[in-house]
């Protein structure tokens, strides 16, 4: 009887575990309407911006009963931060965030619409998961340029915010590009020519940035991304001056002092769409994207 039990609860948490997957049919879809709108999403389009936050809060109260909008002034426009809390009663807190605006004029689908629809589908399955921390699901607004570095960027704003208020931050996890990749030979650049010899010339992977001098966050969640990955994952140490690994929202928590990391395919090293009109949703491989968003949901639900 005893090991009839084990057997089927051990099949009860596989069954429910399997369930918490990414689809790639939603995938698209999200990416769809994020990107085939009518303007584009960028800081002067700022109706247009703002009506993607309200697609991403829609689509937040979907899974949880706690979404909100961080509200802020530039240059006397409003514009939003989008959040979501999972597993509040946890004292603990692990932010993964993605910014959802875009450089200029274009679509913008892997820079950064594959960062949103992961915080999205995120969201899904975390809907009926027991966390052993509090998982807070944040939207940015101002990434992107003339934003980029400074105290406007909707990632600053966020992180300022949890240090006034003495937030107990475990860490945080950018997810900057996640849909782009190759097979093709000479598909991956890297800012150290030397890198190639170690990891290859084809962009088939996807990345952990962490700081040279990482804390504690950083150090188990890229041990637990790797183990759990079933993408082909490399975890990269370095010092943003000198390898360019701060571009992106994580960079705030950085300043901060808070422990984070970057998930990226590592943006225009790769993807020579970054920041043009061609960055379009039939560039992106859904099915590896899928499988990035599945590494993230198991990494830290193994913590």
């Amino acid at each position: 009887m005893r090991y009839s039990l084990i057997f089927l609860i051990m099949v009860v948490v596989n069954y429910g575990f399997a369930q918490q997957e990414a689809s790639v049919n939603l995938i698209e879809n999200h990416i769809k309407n994020i990107t085939k709108t009518k303007e584009y999403r960028n800081y002067s389009n700022i109706n247009q911006l703002n009506k993607i936050a309200d697609y991403i809060k829609t689509e937040f109260i979907k899974s949880s009963d706690n979404v909100s909008f961080q509200e802020y002034m530039v240059d006397g426009k409003r514009y939003k931060n989008v959040i979501t809390s999972f597993g509040i009663e946890n004292n603990k807190r692990i932010i993964i965030g993605a910014h959802y605006d875009v450089c200029g004029n274009q679509e913008g689908a892997d820079d950064n619409a594959s960062g949103v629809v992961g915080l999205l589908e995120l969201s899904r399955m975390l809907k009926k998961t027991k966390l052993n921390y509090r998982i807070d699901l944040v939207a940015y607004t101002l990434e992107e340029p003339p934003f980029f570095r400074t105290e406007n960027m909707g990632s600053y704003i966020h992180a300022k915010s949890l240090v006034k208020d003495d937030v107990n931050v475990y860490g945080m996890i950018s997810l900057e590009m996640i849909g782009y990749f190759s097979n093709e030979e000479n598909s991956q650049f890297y800012p150290d020519p030397r890198l190639e010899l170690v990891y290859g010339n084809k962009g088939d992977f996807i990345t952990v940035v962490n700081k040279s001098k990482k804390k504690q966050f950083a150090i188990d969640f890229g041990s637990s991304f790797k183990e759990n990955a079933i993408i082909k994952t490399i975890v990269f140490d370095s010092e943003p001056n000198k390898q360019s690994i701060d571009y992106s929202d994580h960079l705030n928590y950085w300043k901060f002092g808070f422990s984070a990391v970057m998930i990226t395919d590592t943006a225009f090293l790769r993807n020579k769409n970054y920041h043009k009109k061609t960055d379009i949703l039939e560039t992106l491989n859904l099915n590896k994207m899928s499988k990035v968003i599945n590494a993230v949901y198991k990494a830290f639900i193994s913590l």
